[in-house]
């Protein structure tokens, strides 16, 4: 009996030693489930099963159990009975994880919105195109490169638009042209095209300092917003998803994103060291508000004078707690929306008629960046070293966890979105999509 009593003393020590040292990650775990499960349910319009089953479904995420109420709009986390998460949603700012109690009755403000044109063809509305059938375009063989990414590639959106005309399209199971996506990363370049227009309108300049009050004191006060822009502050950053992370206790654990990084050193001379950094991203967008008189200036600006502007009307781009845009990871839209925006960088920032910025901003995006091997410019990712080898080198994308892209290539008047839970054979499928196209 002493024996067993004994045993069972070493296994609670071990345990208790083995839970207090992974608490940390149960709480990053159950976070990530929380929130993407309200966001998945609240804000996409998919089930709890459905979700649970397919996005957040991978370990160690599957170690969460998953709860909602569909009354008040939350969602609950629990990994093991031991740590419990909560995540509300809020209409027009998505959903957010919550950090005590008064969270959940705090009030907020929220963007005011344009209604969606559904009488105007696509891309300047969202009603039916006109068919259209180009001589030049092997359709037989495009269907058959969009086929081979589904399936166990996991896509669930492709849509392919040549000269602004859909040229193919396909969904999985479950997915339709309504089905609002989340671009994670590719949020960056949204944030990015917010400074392009600002700058358009005179009323930023990107080669300015950047105006952080408790930088400047110190080197850092010589950061400009062009640098990070380009992620190559010199600024420490670990932007690591498999760990406890400066990225997972920002996306997960901090009320305010954009100040994490604002609070980190300088590792290195800026403009000599390319470092991606969510923090960066989430920095740059609580310096895009300080650009406004209000919140509500900031809040409405996104919309105003980008996102409705060029009618992507189903997007949704969900703030922290303190109302900041998520610029790092958070913005959800279907993915005809996503090829609008891609059709904007296409159009060179001209929209209908109307310019939102100009070519001088497209070339400044697709800028490498000093050390990143020619593969990232302003907060889109680059084509310059011919990383996709059977792709123009002009080429240039917005790029998101688990193989979200929205490519433009030039040249050949193309944009390709593609939405799934799992990366693909990019180079493959951009050739096949290609050589459809005499």
């Amino acid at each position: 009996m002493k024996i067993l009593k004994r045993m069972l003393l070493l296994i609670a020590v071990i345990f208790t030693i083995v839970l207090i040292s992974n608490y940390p990650k149960l709480n990053i775990l159950a976070g990530y489930s929380a929130k993407y499960t309200a966001s998945s349910v609240f804000l996409a319009e998919r089930t709890l099963g459905f979700t649970d089953s397919t996005d957040t479904n991978f370990s160690p995420v599957n170690l969460a159990t998953d709860t909602i109420d569909l009354e008040n709009k939350f969602a609950i986390s629990s990994v093991f009975g031991l740590l419990t998460r909560k995540a509300v949603y809020r209409e027009g700012l998505g959903a957010v994880l919550t950090l005590d109690a008064s969270d959940e009755a705090a009030s907020y403000a929220v963007p005011k919105r344009s209604k969606a044109d559904n009488t105007t063809p696509f891309p300047y509305g969202n009603a039916p195109q006109k068919d259209t059938v180009f001589a030049n375009i092997n359709y037989k063989k495009l269907k058959k490169t969009v086929g081979t990414i589904f399936g166990s590639n996991k896509s669930r959106a492709v849509v392919v638009v040549y000269k602004g005309q859909i040229i193919s399209e396909k969904y999985a199971d479950g997915f339709d042209k309504d089905s609002k996506m989340l671009g994670w990363s590719m949020t960056k370049s949204l944030m990015s095209t917010v400074f392009g227009v600002l700058e358009h309108q005179n009323k930023i300049n990107i080669q300015d300092k950047a105006p952080v009050a408790s930088w400047q004191n110190d080197p850092r006060k010589n950061i400009t917003l062009h640098n990070l822009l380009q992620m190559n502050s010199g600024l420490e950053w670990d932007e690591n998803y498999d760990e406890i992370s400066d990225a997972t206790k920002m996306l997960f654990l901090e009320r305010d994103m954009t100040k994490m990084q604002a609070e980190k050193p300088l590792q290195e001379k800026p403009n000599t060291s390319w470092n991606y950094s969510s923090g960066t991203s989430n920095l740059l967008s609580g310096i895009l508000r300080t650009q406004f008189k209000t919140h509500q200036e900031y809040l409405d600006f996104w919309y105003t004078d980008l996102i409705d502007k060029i009618g992507m009307n189903s997007m949704v781009v969900e703030t922290d707690l303190e109302g900041n845009y998520v610029a790092s990871s958070y913005a959800w839209a279907t993915a005809r929306d996503w090829a609008k925006f891609g059709l904007l960088y296409l159009h060179n920032g001209n929209w209908n008629g109307e310019a939102l910025f100009t070519k001088k901003w497209v070339a400044y995006i697709t800028t490498p960046t000093p050390t990143s091997n020619g593969t990232y410019g302003a907060q889109f990712w680059l084509n310059a070293e011919k990383q996709f080898k059977d792709v123009p080198e002009n080429m240039y994308f917005a790029d998101g966890y688990q193989g979200q892209r929205v490519y433009v290539l030039p040249d050949e008047e193309l944009v390709v979105v593609r939405f799934g839970l799992s990366g693909f054979e990019e180079n493959l499928f951009l050739k096949g999509v290609l050589e459809s196209i005499k």
